[in-house]
């Protein structure tokens, strides 16, 4: 079997991700549950299969034992992003399949406070979850909203590049971290003379990455980027920890004066048992929320998020409730996702949101 008739299988049966490993036959991931296939393949079909996905120069970077992520697209410019690794001394590949056209706000479902904050001219704005819940095709939908309305230089940083834009009214160059420069701080410091008016960092992984995307913030600059934190509170200590003690506070006041927003998001089966739906937080940096976090009162953020539904603003538990009461997805799933279960059972059982 080549691995295009095996990606074209998982697609017709919608799955989100393939994952080929030595002893067990491919598995779809489909509606968040993997699945195993019924496709009995050798090791060596499988490490074949693995290897077509790569150019020469990752394969040698493989056959070093080096991990690998790249992104790998068949007839009729489907898209996947691949990893490929190793687990006790064989190869392996998770393989995340990419729709061919950018989803838009309505299609994906996504609350009308995302539009305000890809409106912003400048700042910094964070998509956050854990992987697989959907953060590349928000902050997607979010560029190329952008692209239809601005005329301006959006610049990407991607390790791979997953979506592939069309040029609308902006100017959009899309570098590969790897492949077109060797990290994202480093493309991070060059963006400086680019002239971009809006950059997307893939991931901010590191400490140059994290504070070089503050900087171009703080220059004017539109900053969106990814994190693998739930909750806004919680990023935001993450931003501030990853930094030196004896620079926290500075870079307090540097956040509070570039933070725009803060989305998190999960995803959670439909209680119909076909499909997935988006859960989200919304914070907005209201100039409340913004002294909050120059202060340090991070834990006093989730008050003042419950207080901002009239700027967009929702907790994460709360939008949950609301999935649950309209029966969009049940009570058990949404159990498994909630930042505090007993409170909030007792607001189901008191019929409040």
């Amino acid at each position: 079997m080549h691995i295009n008739e095996l990606l074209k299988i998982a697609r017709s049966e919608r799955a989100s991700d393939v994952h080929i490993t030595a002893d067990r036959n491919p598995l779809f991931r489909i509606d968040g549950s993997l699945r195993e296939t019924q496709y009995l393949l050798s090791y060596e079909d499988k490490r074949d299969m693995i290897l077509s996905l790569l150019s020469d120069k990752l394969r040698k970077r493989v056959e070093d034992g080096l991990d690998v992520d790249t992104s790998y697209e068949t007839e009729g410019g489907m898209r996947h992003r691949v990893n490929v690794y190793f687990q006790q001394k064989r190869i392996a590949s998770a393989i995340r399949l990419l729709n061919d056209e950018i989803p838009s706000f309505e299609e994906l479902g996504l609350p009308e406070a995302l539009r305000g904050l890809a409106d912003e001219p400048r700042g910094l704005i964070l998509v956050t979850g854990p992987t697989g819940s959907g953060k590349s095709t928000s902050l997607a939908a979010m560029i190329d909203y952008v692209n239809t309305r601005k005329p301006c230089h959006i610049l990407t940083i991607e390790d791979p590049v997953e979506y592939v834009y069309k040029q609308k009214k902006a100017l959009i160059h899309q570098r590969a971290v790897g492949e077109d420069v060797p990290s994202f701080s480093d493309a991070l410091r060059s963006a400086m003379r680019e002239d971009p008016d809006v950059i997307l960092v893939g991931e901010m992984r590191d400490f140059e990455t994290i504070s070089a995307a503050i900087t171009a913030a703080e220059t004017g600059h539109l900053v969106l980027s990814t994190l693998h934190t739930t909750g806004a509170a919680m990023t935001v200590d993450r931003i501030i920890d990853v930094f030196p003690p004896h620079s926290q506070q500075q870079i307090r006041i540097q956040l509070s004066a570039v933070l725009k927003g803060v989305v998190t998001q999960t995803l959670l089966p439909k209680a119909s048992g076909t499909g997935r739906v988006a859960a989200f937080e919304i914070m907005v940096a209201t100039d409340a929320i913004s002294t909050l976090i120059r202060e340090g009162k991070g834990h006093q953020l989730n008050s003042n998020i419950q207080t901002g539904q009239s700027k967009g603003m929702v907790l994460l538990d709360d939008y949950l409730m609301n999935l649950v009461r309209k029966g969009v997805v049940t009570r058990e799933a949404a159990l498994e996702k909630v930042s505090n279960k007993e409170e909030f059972e007792k607001s189901l059982g008191r019929g409040m949101y």
